[in-house]
């Protein structure tokens, strides 16, 4: 199966200069675990539950953070027609649970482990 059959279309960001409690908060409503990280109209980078709760428990001052600065910037992506399993296979490799869905060098949304594990479940 292809990630453009499973992959989530929407794509929810936040500032690279949004404080952690905000993004946190951005996490909450809209029901997600990652956010791309924007700068301007430019993806820098992808902010994770993981990423907040590492900054929370390891920062002497962790709201004085952004999202910018906890945010992965090394980005592996998938694109719409990439096989779902090669995509598992490299979330797995890299330990990423969240990634970007890439169509010509464009972000059109988020694919995560648990949707994977979704079409897995359904195709038995």
């Amino acid at each position: 199966m292809q990630i453009a059959n499973v992959y989530r279309p929407m794509v929810f960001g936040c500032q690279a200069g949004d404080a952690l409690p905000e993004v946190a908060r951005r996490m909450t409503e809209k029901n997600v675990g990652a956010l791309a990280v924007l700068e301007g109209d430019r993806v820098a980078g992808v902010i994770t539950e993981r990423d907040v709760v590492t900054a929370l428990a390891t920062s002497e001052d962790p709201l004085s953070l952004t999202a910018g600065t906890c945010a992965s910037t090394d980005m592996k992506v998938a694109g719409l027609d990439e096989d779902t399993r090669e995509v598992a296979r490299r979330m797995l490799d890299h330990g990423i649970r969240h990634m970007p869905v890439d169509e010509a060098g464009r972000l059109v949304g988020m694919v995560s482990m648990r949707d994977l594990l979704a079409v897995e479940t359904w195709t038995e």
